[in-house]
């Protein structure tokens, strides 16, 4: 296992082209699943310089808070409710440049300003979890983002 993470490239694709490999490595030969979900959050805010990146787990009829990177959080989210509880509902990938326009944006911190939200999914395509994350800048995230973080929710599903 990395002691550190070595993010090479000044563009998005790059830094995650430099990230995933490590976030592979990160994970190889480690079979605690909480460990490795940890291990992968920190790479996430520390390799990308995030404001807030985590999960929230499928408890049945809510979101948890799992593991996470940043200031303190919401800890349960409602199904349909929020972008978390929106992504899990719509089973998909969702981008919000302006939580503020987003209907039924929960607030966990102020300094939020725009989010993606990315879902996991068991072999009988149920969701198990949503990996979050936030910006304190507007229209932070994108398609390249998108692309990559589902690449490694794919990482996270096989654990």
């Amino acid at each position: 296992m990395a002691e550190s993470l070595i993010i090479t490239g000044t563009s998005k694709q790059e830094k995650y082209e430099s990230l995933l490999p490590q976030i592979k490595a990160l994970v190889k030969g480690e079979s605690d699943y909480i460990a490795n979900i940890s291990n992968i959050m920190s790479a996430l805010k520390f390799g990308m310089n995030w404001f807030w990146v985590g999960v929230y787990f499928v408890k049945d009829d809510q979101l948890v808070l799992g593991p996470f990177q940043g200031p303190i959080a919401c800890t349960r989210i409602a199904f349909g409710k929020g972008v978390c509880g929106s992504s899990w509902k719509e089973k998909k990938t969702i981008i919000v440049e302006d939580v503020e326009l987003f209907p039924g944006h929960i607030a966990c911190s102020s300094l939020s300003k725009s989010e993606i939200v990315v879902p996991a999914f068991d072999k009988n395509g149920n969701v198990t979890l949503v990996l979050d994350v936030d910006s304190e800048h507007l229209a932070t995230y994108d398609e390249t983002d998108k692309h990559y973080l589902e690449k490694i929710v794919r990482i996270i599903e096989q654990l």
